[in-house]
């Protein structure tokens, strides 16, 4: 994600992760991905799955984007609690695991051996962490009023970026490949400017949709109503 040494990004290459946490995480992403293919076929049925397909796509583009920061380095959206702010953690979490497949296994973004990783990482903790926290502040804030949405959308995004990178660190600490420290140190120093960006390309979009096509975002003031609407309709 930034011009540091390819171990300290959070797209994790193969041969950086010790057989244990591979394993691990490999195991919490097949979960993962089980359980939300299961809820996204319960709750949402076929009406979904174009928008699915447009979220993937649009966030899959938007990681080829580069924004800069300070010192040189530059980061990407990282997309996680953007995909759960549109789609649900669920659908979000499905929709980011795809893209992140996508990248390894054609672009070699990211170890085949660490895709479990990856989609823990940023499929997991930046999707549901990020979806949760975003939920919880806008509840706080006024949940139906554009202040609350903004607000929620702009620190839970941050958060997600900020928690993402520091989950990193430990599995490389786990896997003996950076100690602890330095790797909570470089990965939160960068990634706590990276965040600013992941905030406002987030905040941008959401806030472009809750104005325009606010039945588009999940749980919106009127999403639930269009949900009924859709279900008469069929």
């Amino acid at each position: 994600m930034f011009s540091l040494p390819i171990h300290l990004a959070m797209h994790i290459p193969d041969g950086y992760l010790s057989l244990p946490v591979s394993l691990v995480t490999g195991g919490i992403a097949i979960a993962l991905i089980s359980l939300s293919l299961n809820h996204v076929q319960s709750e949402y049925k076929e009406r979904t799955v174009p928008l699915m397909g447009v979220s993937a796509a649009f966030i899959f583009a938007a990681q080829m984007v580069n924004f800069p920061i300070i010192g040189g380095t530059s980061g990407h959206l990282m997309g996680g609690t953007l995909a759960g702010i549109l789609l649900g953690p669920w659908a979000g979490s499905l929709v980011m695991s795809v893209v992140f497949i996508v990248q390894s296994v054609m672009f070699q973004d990211g170890g085949l051996t660490a895709l479990g990783a990856n989609i823990t990482i940023m499929g997991l903790i930046g999707t549901f962490g990020g979806y949760y926290l975003y939920r919880l502040l806008r509840s706080l804030m006024g949940r139906n009023t554009w202040l609350g949405m903004s607000v929620a959308t702009a620190i839970a995004s941050w958060s997600s970026v900020v928690v993402a990178s520091a989950v990193c660190a430990v599995l490389l600490a786990l896997s003996d490949t950076v100690p602890l420290v330095l790797g909570l140190t470089a990965m939160l120093s960068w990634h706590c400017m990276i965040g600013i960006g992941e905030a406002f390309i987030t905040l941008a979009v959401i806030s472009f949709l809750w104005r325009t096509r606010p039945e588009l975002i999940y749980d919106s003031p009127n999403y639930k109503s269009s949900r009924v609407t859709i279900d008469k309709d069929e």
